[in-house]
């Protein structure tokens, strides 16, 4: 079957994903799933007078994606149709087996002796399928076990699978100076992508959000407080004396009741009270593709070592993720954040912030998130900052989002390998003495692609930036496509007073300290070649970036919500797109139970 498959692949890519199941691709790149049962070959004419073409690569961007496809080994009565590998996790489904009460998993590396059970909570019902997510499997290669139970009973040997999971990517900001929280590894998890020995897993879903138990260290002293509920649990580790990794796992759709009681009402709150004693090693993460904050954001006061990864976040108050003061090495990564609940201000509509950063936030990683029609989709920093506090975005979807990506006062912030896709009023935005160095985007129909306040684009009397002192861009290696007729962008090498950015010839090129704002007479920092701030980096190429963040920003095989802009009308409107809104307001899980409750 498989020679004769591969005989015509200069008409279709195919690709196997499970036993009598393939996956066949069109010349158009469009897909379809075929069951084929019972047949020992499959046979394919060619028609007459027809010229071979070249076979639509399924997987755009190579060795850059997440997802990886993996092999049913060994079939027992686990029918396994769906089966691969993400960043540091993997995941496999199966059709319900008639009655079985429940599933064990077993998973381990491939060069591993024993298994390893999974938790129960990761294995989920959905009615059609059941479906499991491992998480926390550093880069390699695994064997996936799968025994039905009936009556509480193992039932036969299972069903054997195989798949290979990839590293997170780990650059910038917040991995250069880890000394500063007292270890190595963003969170609840190791640097290689393995849970820490003593993390504490708090499973949160719509039933066990009130429910979920932990005795918190409360006390100096070693004393413990028994919460109930991730409210209560988080209102007690404020105290700052809980020094156990703790890593909240959200699973399903999750409301915001039961969410926002530990001083936030818009927000699950991770803050400490006193700043000699701030909160260290979080991570908060979503369970498979659908793990969705709804109706509420994230928001951290003097936190460290935090992480948040794999969620979708609709219709959040007030901001959307927001680390307000004094937190420090932070990595966003991997997330989808879509309209947040309309504000008072007219600029509002869609929520406030998406992700803002500010009150010396510092040593800041914000990577392969996707923005979904953001109004404001980041802000960086306040005029209360102290230093240059070091922000680093790189590999995110702004995804039809308007402005802020981001909007900088005072930082170091440096901008690399984001996709631009339609983007309404501007980039990248500079002021109030701030740096940024940005490099190898692709902007796509972007008109304002960067600015600072009160000079070049900004001062040809639109009004749409700021009217505070300017800040300095450094610009290298960038794309713009796809451009309209209302595109500017002004360099010093066109204009040496009154510009958007300077445009250096190599990566490294160091500034003037002579080439200054024309408000507020400030220079460039150079931070991004001073060895002792600066990170170590390996950029992709600006015209892969659009293929690369498409196919791995955002949550698992870019989450269960589906919807396709219209470059046309959408590029340039900057209004709540109200059928998106719609789809958001009427988003619903398609999760009918877990086994672990």
């Amino acid at each position: 079957m498989r020679k004769t498959l591969l005989g015509i692949a200069a008409f279709l890519s195919m690709t196997m994903v499970a036993q009598n199941s393939i996956h066949i691709y069109k010349k158009d790149g469009s897909k379809i799933d075929y069951l084929v049962t019972d047949l020992d070959s499959i046979v394919f004419e060619k028609a007459n007078n027809t010229t071979p073409e070249q076979p639509v690569d399924p997987n755009p961007g190579g060795e850059e994606q997440g997802g990886t496809e993996g092999e049913v080994v060994t079939k027992g009565d686990v029918e396994i149709s769906k089966i691969g590998g993400w960043f540091e996790s993997g995941y496999a489904e199966w059709a319900p087996v008639s009655g079985a009460s429940g599933y064990n998993v077993y998973y381990k590396s491939k060069s591993a002796s024993n298994y390893t059970k999974a938790d129960d909570m990761l294995v989920r019902n959905y009615g059609s399928h059941v479906r499991v997510d491992v998480v926390g499997l550093p880069a390699g290669t695994y064997d996936l076990k799968v025994v039905a139970l009936k009556n509480g009973v193992e039932n036969g040997n299972g069903t054997t699978a195989a798949f290979s999971t990839k590293a997170y990517s780990r650059q910038g900001f917040a991995f250069a100076k880890q000394s500063t929280t007292g270890g190595s590894g963003i969170g609840a998890y190791n640097d290689n992508g393995s849970l820490k020995s003593d993390a504490v897993v708090l499973y949160v879903t719509e039933k066990s959000k009130s429910t979920v138990k932990m005795d918190v260290i409360t006390s100096a002293k070693g004393a413990t407080t028994a919460c109930t509920g991730i409210s209560e649990i988080l209102t007690a580790i404020q105290k700052g004396y809980e020094t156990r990794p703790i890593d909240i796992r959200i699973i399903g759709q999750v409301t915001i009741d039961g969410i926002n009681g530990s001083g936030d009402p818009y927000n699950l709150h991770i803050k400490a009270s006193n700043a000699d004693r701030p909160v260290k090693n979080f991570t908060i993460e979503g369970i498979g593709e659908d793990a969705t904050a709804y109706g509420w954001g994230i928001r951290c006061i003097r936190a460290q070592s935090i992480e948040v990864r794999n969620l979708g976040l609709m219709l959040w108050g007030d901001d959307g993720i927001a680390f307000e003061t004094a937190n420090c090495n932070i990595w966003v990564h991997h997330n989808d954040i879509f309209y947040g609940a309309p504000g008072s201000d007219a600029d509002q509509a869609k929520g406030d912030g998406s992700m803002d950063l500010k009150n010396d936030s510092k040593y800041m990683t914000i990577s392969y998130n996707h923005f979904w029609d953001s109004g404001k989709m980041s802000l960086c920093g306040m005029k209360s900052e102290t230093g240059e506090n070091f922000i680093s975005y790189d590999h995110n979807w702004f995804d039809h989002s308007d402005s802020r990506h981001p909007r900088v006062r005072t930082m170091s912030v440096h901008v690399w390998n984001n996709y631009y896709d339609g983007n309404a009023k501007y980039g990248v935005g500079v002021t109030y003495g701030a740096s940024a160095f940005v490099e190898a985007n692709y902007f796509r129909n972007c008109p304002k692609p960067m600015l600072s306040s009160l000079q070049g684009t900004d001062a040809l009397g639109e009004g749409t930036f700021s009217g505070e002192n300017g800040g300095m861009i450094k610009a290298f290696n960038n794309v713009f496509a796809e451009k309209s007729g209302s595109f500017s962008y002004i360099t010093y090498q066109t204009n040496s007073k009154s510009f958007d950015a300077y445009e250096a010839s190599s990566r490294n090129e160091v500034v003037p300290s002579t080439i200054t704002t024309v408000a507020g007479n400030t220079a460039y920092t150079n931070f991004d070649t001073d060895a002792s701030k600066m990170y170590d980096y390996t950029p992709d190429a600006p015209t892969d970036v659009p293929s690369i963040v498409t196919s791995s920003a955002g949550r698992v095989n870019g989450g269960d919500f589906t919807w396709k802009f219209d470059n046309k009308n959408d590029d340039a409107n900057y209004k709540v797109t109200s059928d998106l809104k719609t789809a958001i307001e009427n988003y619903k899980t398609k999760l009918v139970s877990i086994y672990g409750e």
